[in-house]
């Protein structure tokens, strides 16, 4: 009888792990299919629920510093993209974002520094850089004038 609540309790626990786990997942891709919508705070509040049940999920973190761009709140914007660095310092896309906002703040030296990660990290967003570096080379001789 022992053995039989033993081994009854045993599934339970495995069954509700997967659950959990599963449900993290299903937390970031309703978030992410709110987002597509432009239902962001429907979305913002799923990226948080998927936070909860995995702190280390980077792209959750990614995803509200999207959320907090469009909403123009840079400061919140800048500490999601700071977390999501902290756990996937190869995260070209939040290297990207971070870019943008140092160049936006004249924070020169930190848009080279993010620049030489980002070099040797990017797969896909590659050409941005080059973009932003054009940009950093007509704004620092300018600001160097002055």
């Amino acid at each position: 009888m022992i053995k039989k609540f033993k081994l009854t309790l045993f599934f339970y626990f495995i069954i509700s792990f997967f659950n959990l786990a599963n449900s993290n997942e299903d937390f970031f891709n309703m978030g992410l299919e709110l987002y597509k919508n432009k239902k962001y705070e429907d979305a913002r509040f799923m990226f948080e629920r998927s936070i909860v049940f995995n702190p280390k999920d980077s792209n959750s973190y990614l995803y509200l510093a999207k959320i907090y761009n469009v909403e123009k709140d840079q400061k919140k914007e800048e500490k999601n993209l700071e977390a999501a660095l902290l756990i996937e310092p190869d995260n070209e896309e939040a290297i990207l974002m971070s870019m943008k906002i140092a160049l936006e703040k004249s924070n020169y030296s930190k848009v080279k520094d993010l620049s030489k990660t980002f070099i040797k990290v990017c797969k896909e967003l590659c050409k941005k850089n080059e973009s932003i570096l054009e940009t950093l080379k007509n704004i620092e001789p300018k600001n160097n004038e002055s």
